[in-house]
């Protein structure tokens, strides 16, 4: 999964009113922010080197050290050490761990192929992004789907009132996700568009998912306070 593990974190926030929304994003999406630091570290490099040549079809990387089985544990307690220095509290520190193992959890299903620790280990994933890219989408729009709107139920539970605007703005970031990884599924944009091949420094495939995973982080955490500020 690459969007919806942000609703579990919006999910999260709303069960413990007060707590850091940014950790609990960023503790929602640590493996993904580790690959990152991996990739450029030459520890889980990723393929294509192309943005547009990619699709969640051909992407290949082994995940060795921020997805396979035997360094959860190690995250989950980073993420249980962090929430307990941010945010000064054992819930919230728990919900972190929690954000983490539920990403492992929801990649086995929906994800590139994870291991118990590396490639010659056993494969404990469905890897349905190779093997079959439109039905790990469905099941991440799935999965969303249910967490934004369960998300949505608790505000209203809790008296929250949101605007028609800011409802809208945070159910469009995940439609907008799950559609452009819909859209790049099996076909690149040089596919779909014709895109010469090009070397700016930019068209590259990890500088490029940093970046809309940040967009996204600033996008939730204007959005999602705004009206709980109000109603608080």
């Amino acid at each position: 999964m690459l969007v919806g593990h942000f609703s579990t974190a919006l999910v999260a926030h709303r069960k413990l009113p007060g707590s850091s929304l940014a950790f609990l994003l960023i503790a929602s999406q640590l493996q993904d922010i580790l690959w990152a630091l991996f990739h450029y570290a030459g520890l889980e490099p990723t393929t294509p080197d192309d943005l547009f040549a990619t699709t969640l079809q051909n992407m290949t990387v082994e995940m060795l050290y921020s997805h396979d089985l035997l360094p959860q544990l190690f995250w989950m307690a980073l993420a249980f050490g962090l929430g307990k220095l941010w945010c000064k509290s054992t819930s919230v520190a728990l919900a972190g761990a929690a954000l983490v193992l539920l990403h492992f959890v929801f990649d086995l299903i929906s994800g590139h192929p994870h291991h118990v620790f590396g490639s010659d280990s056993v494969d404990i994933s469905l890897g349905l992004y190779a093997s079959n890219a439109y039905l790990a989408i469905l099941i991440e729009a799935v999965v969303t789907v249910i967490a934004v709107a369960y998300f949505f139920r608790l505000e209203a539970k809790q008296g929250i009132k949101r605007t028609t605007f800011n409802r809208r703005a945070i159910i469009g970031l995940f439609i907008f996700g799950i559609g452009f990884i819909l859209f790049i599924a099996t076909r690149s944009f040089r596919d779909w568009f014709g895109i010469p091949e090009f070397e700016l420094g930019f068209n590259t495939t990890m500088p490029n998912l940093i970046v809309t995973y940040a967009a996204m982080v600033f996008f939730l955490l204007y959005h999602v306070p705004r009206v709980a500020k109000e109603n608080a």
